[in-house]
């Protein structure tokens, strides 16, 4: 009620601060992930609902005229929303009140209204289709943000960097090939997030507790009609298929299949931003970084990772809000108990509008990522004489030296030139002291080749061809239309 009869001005007033705003709507969402889970959206869809209720009886023979139809058709989106509050108030049941409210502009389709219906029939009708609509809102940002991530492993695909294995410098990687490991885990929640939205169905028209009794009495035993009024009016709702048992409402394990793929998401994403958050001390990969974007109040020169740790704000919400579903499935009795109702108006939307704003955030920052091939190179010095002994040890036998003797010269350089970097803080002079030792003088024309960085990257760059080429730009191929989508972020 407060909602509904709030001065237009409230804004100019101060009212709206006043109370409590969810960040998630306030600050972060997409419009139209926000009028997905909106009360607009929600009683709109009731009205329809109703109304495909009402053309589907009405074809199968009963006594509904087409004056009651096109007068529920005319009224579908004049809500009366301060009545409908005071109904609520009175009532005490969401649904009779909006029952009310829509018969109240629809008096000669009064009578057929929610004709043989329980209030699941709009509450879980509505529900569903809210979940599948939001799905379909996140799947073409999900591939966007892949489309952006594909496009800078195949720019970096031959680029070396290091390796990092328990975060301690390993052997050589390249820049692609790691984006494609994030890519691997998102081509993944694109697959999750498909079967999840395509297997969801209708509840459809099932009655109190599932057994279509009412339905079955209106059309006089006739159980091929109420079949009939079933699939009709999931149709027309834009299902395949309906449930074909429910209780009074569908089962709450489908929310669970709904949640866990956007934690899944979130688990994705947060290793992802992670990863850019330590690249970026490194100062090896930044996130876009505006030009008048203040990182610190108090060091001006800071560069932080805002985005990043956002998304990974975010995703832990977003991870834990998983946990409703399976405690609320967990404890319906029976056909149904009510106490799934309050917890879910917040858990389904608040895990869509979660999932909506870190895939937004992060395809912003995988337009933008900054990259610094002078420092990864100069990281790559301080490591690579380590990871090249190796070589070196082979070269040398190769110019007829003994393994065993040139592994012992090796390993001595190697302590000293260790000495250096973590007792006095210099950098590694390994390859200095090999190359002043009389010993390894048969080599010293190969050092810059055995040292070149793309010898020790393997097969990176052809994983990375391979990969685009035949697991992640065949999964776009939907969303081809919707990928011109930029996403600048207002905070």
């Amino acid at each position: 009620l407060m909602r509904a009869t709030a001065s237009h001005n409230s804004w100019g007033s101060g009212e709206e601060f006043m109370k409590y705003r969810s960040p998630l709507v306030s600050r972060y969402a997409s419009k139209e992930m926000a009028y997905n889970f909106s009360d607009r959206k929600k009683f709109t869809t009731w009205r329809r609902l109703w109304l495909y209720l009402a053309k589907a009886e009405k074809e199968l023979g009963l006594s509904i005229t087409d004056a009651q139809v096109s007068e529920m058709e005319s009224h579908l989106e004049d809500i009366d929303f301060v009545m409908a509050a005071e109904e609520e108030r009175k009532l005490r049941h969401d649904v009779m009140a909006h029952v009310h409210t829509f018969a109240h502009c629809c008096p000669t389709a009064a009578p057929i209204i929610h004709l043989g219906a329980t209030s699941c029939y709009v509450g879980d009708n509505t529900d569903l289709i809210m979940l599948r609509d939001g799905f379909d809102i996140l799947l073409p940002k999900l591939a966007r943000v892949i489309d952006r991530l594909a496009n800078f492993a195949e720019k970096y695909a031959d680029l070396p960097t290091l390796g990092f294995t328990h975060y301690q410098p390993a052997q050589l990687t390249t820049v692609g090939k790691r984006a494609c490991l994030w890519l691997q885990d998102l081509v993944m929640d694109m697959r999750n997030l498909q079967r999840a939205r395509e297997d969801l169905r209708f509840r459809g028209v099932k009655g109190t507790t599932g057994t279509q009794a009412s339905f079955l009495q209106l059309f006089q035993g006739d159980h091929e009609k109420v079949e009939e009024l079933d699939r009709k009016v999931t149709e027309m709702a834009g299902f395949k298929k309906s449930y074909l048992v429910t209780g009074q409402t569908y089962s709450r394990k489908v929310d669970i299949d709904s949640l866990c793929v956007l934690a899944s998401l979130g688990a994705t994403v947060h290793k992802i931003c992670t990863d850019i958050r330590l690249l970026a001390n490194l100062k090896e990969i930044e996130e876009p970084f505006e030009k008048e974007q203040i990182g610190s109040s108090a060091m001006p020169y800071k560069r932080n990772p805002m985005r990043a740790e956002r998304c990974c704000s975010l995703a832990r919400h977003l991870m834990a809000l998983v946990s409703d579903p399976l405690q609320t499935a967990a404890v319906q009795w029976l056909e149904r108990t009510l106490d799934d109702s309050a917890n879910r108006r917040i858990s389904l939307p608040e895990s869509f509008l979660t999932a909506d704003i870190i895939l937004s955030t992060l395809q912003n920052i995988t337009e933008g990522l900054v990259v610094y091939p002078k420092v990864i190179e100069r990281h790559i010095r301080h490591e690579l004489p380590f990871m090249a002994t190796e070589n070196i040890i082979m070269a040398m036998v190769k110019a007829g030296g003994n393994r065993q003797d040139c592994h012992e010269k090796i390993r001595v350089l190697s302590q000293q030139a260790a000495a250096v970097v973590k007792q006095e803080g210099g950098d590694n002079d390994l390859l200095a002291r090999v190359q002043a030792d009389p010993y390894f003088t048969p080599i010293l024309g190969q050092l810059d080749s055995i040292l070149d960085p793309k010898t020790f990257i393997g097969r990176a760059p052809q994983q990375v061809t391979r990969f685009l080429s035949e697991e992640v730009r065949p999964v776009l191929e939907p969303y081809k239309s919707k990928m011109d989508v930029k996403i600048e972020l207002e905070l």
